[in-house]
């Protein structure tokens, strides 16, 4: 059973150990998903040039990472959630979230590469970022979702511009990505999400292209 269907009353602790069990699982291991088929299934995976395997590999390789960090934004977030219905939703997003997670990873191998060594550092970050706009309240909460979300729409649109043309593979999954993530932006404005102050919205911008930067090459 997903969490986000559990109709069980878990307390502050409980909520605690199973955000910690979900951060191993989703750094180490195999994280709670949806079930959901890959985007990819069936379609045949197309020759592709040593130049344009490493764009793919590392491009794939960044959204991995990025669901890295959002698993550890909804997962915190969850957490420290006032409104249950509120937390509902986060959970809901994060198994969605690890769907891609699992889809990325499965491409990086396809095509030869490795998954981001910064991982543990990136979920950890992550996870004390969305702590914090839990803490803030759910408004500012749920306005924290809108703004990574619209932000990680932008990165993939430039991703399926820089995918090569005949990676049909990674640009499903990609596409599939971006339908999601629109999804939870939506989900979080009609939950009465406020509009985060434009300092930082920058300060997201300035640590999201670190990030994406950084898992790029390592």
């Amino acid at each position: 059973m997903n969490t986000y269907d559990d109709p069980r009353d878990y307390s502050t602790m409980d909520r605690l150990l199973m955000a910690i069990d979900d951060g191993v699982r989703t750094v180490f291991g195999r994280p709670p998903s949806t079930g959901r088929a890959a985007p990819d299934t069936g379609i045949a995976g197309a020759p592709l040039s040593d130049a344009d395997r490493r764009v793919a590999e590392g491009l794939m390789r960044v959204n991995h990472t990025g669901e890295i960090c959002a698993q550890a934004l909804y997962s915190a977030q969850a957490l420290t959630a006032r409104n249950p219905e509120v937390r509902k939703r986060m959970q809901r997003a994060a198994a969605e979230e690890n769907d891609h997670l699992i889809w990325c990873e499965s491409r990086v191998h396809e095509l030869g590469g490795h998954l981001s060594y910064l991982n543990p550092l990136w979920y950890a970050g992550s996870f004390a970022i969305g702590a914090l706009a839990g803490l803030a309240g759910d408004r500012w909460n749920l306005g924290f979702v809108v703004e990574t979300e619209r932000q990680v729409e932008g990165h993939l649109d430039e991703h399926l511009q820089r995918l090569p043309e005949m990676d049909a593979k990674s640009r499903a999954i990609v596409e599939q990505m971006r339908i999601d993530e629109a999804n939870h932006a939506e989900m979080a404005q009609r939950a009465g999400a406020a509009d985060l102050p434009a300092p930082v919205k920058r300060l997201m911008k300035l640590q999201s292209r670190l990030m994406t930067t950084l898992a790029y090459w390592i």
